[in-house]
């Protein structure tokens, strides 16, 4: 335990509620609660929250697709949400949402003390306008022709396929994304946080060792170039909090995010009466405060944040700490790899720890990518954990067991001093390491503790020594060592391994061990028996996983989603000609049998008959089929589609479907008089 007894509050960046969470937002929350559980272990009063963004036209837009309101569409997202973050075993103190009175009330606070200081301005903007959908067109929503490059369906800020940027209103041939129709300019007054009122508070701050070096180089450019007024406000309809004495005008869903951070946490203080709001977030608090965040987001952190903070009278962040992206494979997540993998699909397939383990040996303090390589990420877990950890404990137990009635002989750690104290001496180091976020170094001090463990077991060979005569005393001395030094690892991998700690603590029979019980050990102490604390990956279960990974996809492709003309799932992909179009090889197809695929959520098993010729289809359609339904119904099926080896079989092409979704899924089927076999084009 450290000498002071720290108040830290740290927090993660709030996950959108308008989808799942994959193994990239993990890397995030899995850092910051290794972090967290690091300051606990050291005795101090760490605080973790986190809460859902709940509010922008996304999250209205997809609610109205679904036939549901935004409230029970953000309800239904936090409950999955936290559902991942709890079977990875990250540990919030609180986890809320931004949609929530304590947010209301803080950003009506924070606005108006900005806005009573004269740092709002309002003035009037003209953009685009949906005449069909009546609302205001966020750049996103907008798509048309690249006035550089002449690319078509491009976004209304910049050109995915020569890399232009520009004004929505320098797009040729505008179109809304979400009904279609030709947008209008329309003036609308808008409200403004002035950012530059702060930028000499900014250049200093952001100096001030709060940021990577790197993080702090990227915004003085920013700073150099001259700041802009930040735009924080939205008109009707809008799903989030409405600014105060300004009917139809709405927060801007950033402005609100980050303050969900101190609603999180104020509902926590009325939870836990310890907790005093005042003591974290006024001005001049001794508290600590943290936020873990990816390098796309810096700029809400690192300036419109601390600049908000500043001009109504809170507290900054102590430090803001940047982590890169992940990469699988050494490539961006990929869904036809399958390697965009969601967190509940890993969940299904491997051990969380295993997850928690390989980010914590490749994290460091710096904002590089980290990359998941699945070879490496198998034989790491399995030699460091399994190979090594493990072992030390599954090597001693039985001889204490069978020698001594499971009982630890007094004095094991004395008879090799050099090799206690090496562990002894260690622990400051790792501590070092885990406190400025060098997990990887972390985990490389730990290994070789583990190694040096290992090697004296190996060297001492108690299954030897065992089988002579008058060597009982000697071989009960070294397991109790071992078992000593097992001791010592599981409190060190404690913060990135509770679960394998608490099954651990179970077999030692000692209470939740603390970083304090480095100095200790066991003498004289009666272990439980042992049963085997974690097992090795099978290479099995990793193609397992990232065919489950394609079958998401696959479950979403066979049921585009369309709207109002529009793909909402990604941008329409680029133009094909009229050869290309015509090698599809479209067939009426009878659905002779449907029935449900054990272990999959989304798919049916489809036998279709093309006029004597069988096809087996796997079919995303199962939230809005009953199988017994489909059976002697026609619908059109691709034929020429290459098969296609998924986790559960074969599929053999594709049959073809619309809708928005959930149970609105509607298969596209033929005229009367059509006929199995019968091509369509």
């Amino acid at each position: 335990m450290s000498d002071t007894s720290r108040k830290i509050l740290v927090t993660s960046a709030l996950p959108y509620a308008n989808g799942s969470i994959h193994l990239g937002h993990m890397l995030e929350y899995i850092q910051t609660d290794i972090w967290v559980r690091f300051q606990k272990l050291r005795g101090h009063t760490a605080t973790y929250v986190c809460a859902d963004d709940a509010h922008g036209s996304a999250i209205m837009l997809r609610a109205e697709r679904e036939g549901i309101t935004p409230e029970q569409l953000i309800d239904g997202v936090r409950a999955e949400h936290m559902a991942d973050f709890a079977d990875f075993l990250v540990d919030f103190d609180n986890y809320h949402s931004t949609h929530c009175e304590e947010n209301r009330e803080l950003s009506s606070l924070i606005y108006t003390r900005l806005r009573d200081k004269g740092h709002i301005a309002t003035r009037a903007v003209t953009q685009y306008f949906d005449p069909e959908k009546g609302m205001f067109l966020a750049d996103r929503f907008i798509k048309g022709t690249c006035p550089k490059c002449a690319a078509e369906d491009q976004y209304g800020d910049n050109c995915e396929k020569c890399g232009a940027t520009y004004a929505p209103t320098e797009l040729k041939n505008p179109r809304s994304a979400i009904s279609g129709a030709t947008p209008v300019l329309k003036e609308s007054q808008h409200f403004f946080f002035k950012l530059p009122d702060f930028e000499a508070m900014l250049q200093d701050w952001t100096r001030s060792g709060t940021l990577q070096e790197s993080v702090a180089n990227k915004l003085a450019e920013w700073l150099d170039a001259g700041l802009q007024e930040w735009d924080i406000s939205r008109d009707a309809p809008y799903f989030g909090f409405e600014i105060p004495g300004e009917p139809g005008k709405y927060f801007y869903v950033w402005l609100d995010a980050p303050i969900g951070y101190m609603a999180s946490f104020k509902n926590l203080c009325a939870k836990r009466n310890e907790l005093d709001f005042d003591s974290y977030w006024a001005e001049g608090s001794t508290a600590e405060l943290y936020h873990f965040i990816g390098k796309d987001i810096v700029n809400f952190h690192a300036l419109f944040w601390p600049a908000m903070l500043e001009g109504a009278g809170f507290r900054k962040p102590s430090a803001i700490n940047v982590h890169g992206y992940l990469t699988v494979n050494g490539q961006k997540m990929s869904k036809s790899r399958g390697t965009f993998i969601k967190a509940r699909t890993y969940l299904d397939h491997l051990n969380p720890e295993y997850l928690r383990y390989y980010y914590a040996s490749k994290l460091s303090k710096s904002v590089d990518d980290l990359d998941l390589n699945l070879e490496d990420f198998v034989q790491k877990v399995n030699s460091d954990l399994v190979g090594k950890v493990v072992n030390i404990a599954s090597r001693c137990a039985g001889f204490i067991h069978k020698g001594n009635n499971g009982v630890l002989v007094a004095g094991s750690t004395a008879q090799e001093p050099e090799l206690w104290a090496a562990f002894q001496d260690a622990a400051p180091s790792i501590a070092d390491a885990y406190e400025a976020r060098d997990f990887s170094r972390a985990m490389r001090e730990i290994m070789a503790l583990a190694d040096r463990a290992n090697a004296y077991i190996a060297d001492k060979a108690p299954w030897a020594l065992n089988k002579q005569e008058g060597k009982q005393a000697e071989v009960q001395a070294i397991c109790a060592l071992g078992v000593n030094l097992f001791r010592q690892l599981v409190i060190l991998l404690k913060p990135v391994l509770p679960k394998l700690a608490a099954d651990a603590e179970a077999f030692l029979n000692v209470a939740p061990l603390t970083w304090a019980d480095l100095a200790s050990s066991l003498d004289e102490h009666t272990l439980n028996p042992f049963s085997a604390l974690l097992s090795r990956i099978e290479p099995a279960k990793i193609d397992a996983m990232t065919e489950a990974s394609k079958e998401d996809l696959a479950a979403e492709a066979a049921a585009p989603v369309i709207s109002n003309g529009e793909l909402e799932k990604e941008p329409l992909a680029a133009e094909i000609n009229f050869d290309a179009f015509a090698a599809v090889d479209l067939r009426i197809a009878l659905i002779e049998k449907a029935e449900h695929v054990e272990g999959a959520d989304k798919l049916l098993r489809l036998t279709l008959d093309l006029g004597g010729v069988k096809r087996n289809v796997f079919s995303g359609i199962k939230s809005a089929y009953k199988p017994e339904d489909l059976q002697g119904r026609l619908t059109l099926y691709v034929a020429n589609l290459a098969p296609r080896k998924m986790k559960f079989g074969i599929s053999e092409g594709m049959v073809l479907a619309a809708g928005p979704g959930g149970s609105e899924i509607h298969l596209l089927s033929p005229d009367n008089g059509a006929k199995p076999g019968q091509r369509v084009m």
